[in-house]
Parts: C-alpha cells; structure tokens; sequence
C-alpha cells in the first residue's frame, strides 16, 4: 500500500487534508486565532505612525544650537569621512540651522521643537530614540528596510510578522488594517505579506467617512440569499483548491470572502463616529480642514484597538507630491503643512488612550523613513538623510521622558546607542512578548525571521525603564 492509499483508506486523502485546512484558514481559527506571545506581556495591539517621505530629525526630535550656531558655514571635515552620495559633497555643502524654536517641555524637561506643540505635551509618556539609522538613500528601499528589513521588495512586513506571531483577539475585523492618504512610495509591498501566508498581509481602509467600500449588502438580497450565494463559492473554491494544494492566495481570498461577511455586522459600527462626543472629536481635529483626514484615521484606530485589532499602520503623506518629502524645495512650507495635518490628531490619541487605560496595552511608534539633511539644499530645502534620524515609542508600559541614543553635534551620524532597523523591530517584537529570534518561517531552506541575521542590539530593556 502507498502513502496515497493509506492516506485514502484512513479517510483523509490529499483533497481531504487540503480541505482541512482551507475551512480552518476560511474561518481564521487556525490563521488567525489568537495566540500567546512568547514571555508575558500586557501589550496586545501596535498602532505605527509612519510619516511618509522622510522628517527632518535636526527640526523635530533632535536638536542642535551647534548646528544653528554655524549655519551657513562648511562641515568640518572630521565630521563627513566617509559620507558620500552621488547628489551631494558633503566636504563642500553649507550646514544649515533649524528655523523652528527648541525648549524644554513636561516635567522630563526634553527638549523638543515648536514644529509640534500638541505632541511635545506628551513627551513624559515618550521614548525619543535618536540614534536611528539606515543605508537606503531612497523613498522605497527605505520603507522596505523600515518595514521589512530588507531594501528589497516581497518580504513580510513588520505588521504581517506581528499578526503571524499573536494572531487577532477579533475574529470579525482584520488583524492588520493599513490607512493612508493615498498611493504611496513603497506600493502595497510595504504591508504585504510576503513569503508568509497571504492571510497575514494588511487589509486597506480608506480615508473619509466610509473607510470600508460595499459593506452593506444591496437592497432586496436576503441574509439567508447572501450565505447561500457565499457557500456556492466556496464550495467551488475548496474544489479548486483540492487540486492544488498549498495554494495560500486562494486560502487567503476565501478567508477574505468569509470575514468580509462577518464584518458586515461588525464594521459598520466601528467606523461610525455619531456616539462620539463632541469634545473627543475636537481631541482629534475632527471636521477642521486641516486635521479632519487624520485625526478620523487617528480615532478609527483607537476604536480597533478598543475591539481587539492587533497591528494598525497609518500613513501621513502620498506620494503624489503632498508629503514630508516636499523638503527638497520648501522645507519650513512642507513641514508646516504636514505637522498642521498630524500634530494635533497624534496628540489626541495619546490622550485619549490614556484617558480610557488603553496606552498600558497599546505599542504606539512615530517614525520615517529616513531624517533629512543638516545640510542646504538650494534655498529653503534639505535633501535625504538615512545615517541618523529620529522615532518615538510610547504606551506599553514604556518609562517615558527619556531619549535613547544621541547624534554628534550636527546631527549628521549616530554617536551613542546606534540602532539599525533590525534593532528597531525586534524591540517592537519584544515589547510585543515575542522573541524575534524564536519568531521564524521556514521558506527556501531555512527558518526565515523579521531581522535575518540581526537585531543584537535591541533595546527594549531601557524603554521599560531597567538595565541592559
């Protein structure tokens, strides 16, 4: 007797076993379901703000009056060996000073810019971390590198590994919700899944009032009508499926069909704001022209968070020309506009998860791509800067106040406690209770991780206030 035989007369033949497993991954229960992390944690869900087309770190989180103080002066050349890009000669280029105002700010006394008065509020909950940096010059590697610790596209994203790791508390909403103001450098790549199954990739919700399109089943279609049309579908499918087994799109699509049903009843009341209160809709800049599309980003994730969505990505900026990247040419317009859209929605839902006793149990990340220049480029602009920038974590029990790592004088390079992206994302890991070492997939050969080889310098130890 053969294995197929043994397998047949056993009663789970090769259809059988692939059916097995496409009704558990339709459903989510074996995808999907929640699991333990690897150490105890209070941590459930990561809300990542990422603002999309690089901030000027010397402008915000990092300052430097030595910069300002020499303005318009060259680099000292001990402070460049070894800095080189093809767009600039940093032996010859003019430093250029913040044109915003640094000061102290909470009882911590950090020391961060005006560019941001509502989220400077906030720093005694904050971990400035200014030793960040990366060797991607442009947009899209460095979201890849960001989000997935390679420069290349097509690997799994941080919010994939996340989901991958810890599965959803909420089985009628997806574990991983993208929102961004639109088409992005990096492309669908920078949230997808990757080589892990399709189920773990992010779904998109749009900006404005209805973030989710076609949620309400059509006039005239009876419930009984809908399930009796989605069961003929996935009988088809699982037929499909059976002979090709493995087939991890097509398990994510029928898994998509499925809880798309299911949020038919759950979804609606999620993004519907009308129980809201006034004065939690002013937090967060709702129905001001500036701050309206983000802060109803800003509170649709609190409200996820609230139902058990385990990874939220929001986006600030399009590639379209309106986002952090418009520095090139106008640095101060750029970054008064985009600080004008976010500034106040970000501090709104700090406050407010605080206010509800969810930032104890909620990872909150501010971060970009990459930092900008202390150099000139042309008149008013700063030109890319992946060798030192700056990020924030707060919630998760994070002992705020403090910064980790620093830059020399200039803010050209890190100088104390560098972390690369793979450092960055196994310390979200372990503020999640995940070991990014134990986190693996085996793919091509081997057992696969988020930071590969990497991730020795993880920091998570500090942001809870304890020795290394």
């Amino acid at each position: 007797m053969n294995r197929r035989q043994l397998l047949s007369r056993a009663g789970m033949g090769f259809g059988a076993v692939a059916a097995a497993n496409l009704l558990a991954a339709a459903d989510g229960r074996s995808s999907l379901a929640a699991r333990p992390p690897h150490e105890p944690t209070k941590v459930k869900s990561i809300i990542y703000l990422f603002m999309h087309g690089g901030v000027s770190h010397v402008d915000t989180w990092d300052p430097k009056p030595e910069l300002t103080r020499r303005s318009g002066q060259t680099v000292p050349e001990s402070f460049v060996k070894g800095l080189k890009t093809s767009r600039i000669d940093f032996t010859k280029a003019i430093m250029r000073g913040s044109p915003w105002d640094f000061a102290p700010c909470g009882q911590s006394g950090t020391v961060v810019s005006s560019l941001f008065p509502n989220m400077s509020r906030h720093v005694d909950d904050m971990v400035l971390v200014r030793s960040c940096y990366g060797d991607a010059f442009d947009h899209a590697p460095a979201m890849y590198l960001r989000s997935t610790g390679t420069q290349l596209p097509g690997r799994p994203s941080l919010g994939a590994w996340t989901v991958y790791g810890l599965g959803t508390e909420n089985q009628n909403l997806p574990a991983f919700v993208v929102m961004s103001d639109g088409a992005m450098k990096c492309g669908p790549q920078g949230y997808g899944a990757g080589y892990l199954p399709a189920v773990y990739q992010g779904t998109v919700f749009r900006g404005g009032e209805q973030p989710i399109l076609d949620l309400a089943t059509p006039s005239g279609i009876a419930a009984k009508t809908q399930r009796g049309t989605l069961d003929l579908i996935q009988d088809l499918d699982r037929n499909h499926l059976a002979a090709r087994p493995g087939d991890d799109v097509l398990e994510a699509r029928l898994a998509s069909y499925e809880l798309a049903f299911r949020m038919q009843s759950t979804a609606p009341e999620v993004v519907d704001f009308a129980k809201e209160s006034a004065a939690t809709k002013k937090l967060y800049g709702i129905d001001e022209p500036n701050t309206n599309d983000f802060g109803r980003k800003c509170l649709l994730a609190r409200r996820l968070v609230e139902r058990g969505v385990r990874f939220i990505q929001l986006y600030s900026g399009t590639h379209l020309g309106d986002d952090w990247d418009g520095a090139h040419n106008d640095l101060t317009g750029s970054h008064n506009k985009m600080a004008a859209k976010s500034d106040l929605p970000i501090a709104g839902l700090l406050a407010d998860l605080k206010s509800r006793g969810l930032l104890d149990s909620t990872l909150v990340i501010w971060s970009s791509e990459f930092g900008r220049t202390p150099l000139a480029e042309g008149k008013n602009g700063r030109d890319h800067h992946p060798y030192a920038f700056s990020m924030w974590m707060a919630g998760a029990g994070i002992q705020g106040g403090r910064t980790y790592g620093s830059t020399d004088e200039f803010g050209l390079r890190p100088q104390e406690n560098p972390v690369d992206s793979h450092d960055v994302n196994a310390t979200i890991l372990r503020m999640l209770g995940m070991d990014h070492l134990k986190l693996t997939y085996f793919y091509q050969g081997r057992d696969m991780r988020l930071t590969d080889v990497h991730g020795e310098r993880e920091f998570s130890h500090f942001l809870k206030g304890r020795r290394g």
